[in-house]
């Protein structure tokens, strides 16, 4: 862990005049390039951060938190921002993330209580968030074949891989395109959860966008660093169906579709990191998220597999067993999902 930037500490104790005596100790980081710090004195913690304001969006990070509090979701109090030299201050929310506290016996009661915050999402307005339209979403699909087939495997795609991929990702953003339109965090999951004494509370929320209902359920639900049976998955998502439904949401289809649209949108995203874990290893050096690969792939392999009617599924799955499946042993992060 590098060290904390000569005048971070004097800038946080100017937004703190009561800190005397405080102190920085560096905390774990995260996929990004943002730095976290935690400062300690006798009255009190906060955790500092250092944003490159030239990679990471500070002034959303800002505006998202406001957006989302004023939903009823917890987040990180503000105490202090600097968007020139990208620094923030901010509460001190604890180290308990919800992936380690997970288990069979747990599990249901954390997912009720993640859910929450999700419907309250659902049932606020985007108030100026970007659209996750159709453009962004076939940005993050298109990190598959380039980051994870080219530049991890070795693999170019041929003019008739590309064009089953091309009907694959006109059935997904078909798809997307029909939900209904929420506040969506875009990375809603066991590590960007903590569990506080107010109950859970979110991180990592800067890009969030106004996009599709299931996108944020299927990120918590199909957790890419935690897998779940799928009869559970089904009920958890069924009793969201419900919920929404309860709260009239505008749009919102019968449960079979509902789950259908949850399958498609966990697919879009599953593509999408297995782009995103790659991309991670090969520019960036992050080796941290290869041993996820195979547990992301296997969402993959197995929603293709569980909607068979589905003919531009079925043509991308044939070629992706042909020919992806048989690389994969040989990748020495590989193991069978």
């Amino acid at each position: 862990m590098s060290s904390a930037p000569a005048d971070l500490l004097p800038w946080c104790l100017a937004q703190l005049p009561g800190a005397a005596g405080a102190a920085l100790a560096p905390l774990a980081g995260d996929a990004s390039f943002r730095r976290y710090f935690r400062l300690r004195w006798d009255g009190g913690t906060a955790v500092a951060c250092v944003a490159p304001p030239a990679t990471e969006k500070n002034a959303e990070f800002i505006a998202v938190r406001a957006q989302f509090a004023a939903a009823g979701v917890r987040v990180p109090g503000l105490l202090g921002a600097d968007l020139e030299r990208g620094y923030l201050l901010l509460e001190d929310l604890g180290d308990a993330l919800l992936l380690p506290a997970l288990d069979r016996d747990s599990v249901d009661g954390w997912y009720r209580q993640a859910m929450v915050p999700l419907l309250a999402l659902a049932t606020a307005p985007c108030d100026g968030l970007p659209p996750y339209d159709d453009a962004a979403l076939r940005a993050e699909l298109d990190l598959f074949p380039h980051w994870f087939c080219e530049q991890l495997l070795g693999l170019s795609l041929d003019a008739d891989a590309a064009r089953r991929f091309d009907d694959l990702c006109a059935r997904l953003l078909a798809s997307a395109a029909a939900q209904p339109r929420v506040p969506v965090h875009r990375d809603y999951h066991s590590r960007n959860l903590l569990i506080t004494g107010g109950g859970l509370a979110t991180i990592d929320f800067q890009d969030a966008l106004c996009g599709p209902v299931t996108y944020d359920l299927v990120s918590l639900l199909r957790d890419c660093y935690c897998r779940w049976p799928d009869d559970d998955v089904q009920r958890w998502a069924r009793a969201f169906h419900g919920e929404l439904a309860a709260r009239g949401l505008a749009g919102l289809p019968d449960a079979g579709g509902f789950l259908v649209a949850f399958d498609l949108m966990g697919l879009q995203r599953h593509l999408k990191v297995l782009g995103i874990f790659a991309r991670l290893w090969l520019r960036d050096g992050k080796d941290g998220y290869l041993g996820d690969l195979p547990r992301v792939y296997g969402y993959v392999r197995d929603v293709l597999a569980a909607l068979p009617g589905e003919p531009a599924l079925a043509a991308f799955a044939a070629w992706l067993d042909a020919v992806v499946a048989p690389r994969l042993p040989a990748q020495p992060w590989w193991r069978a999902p």
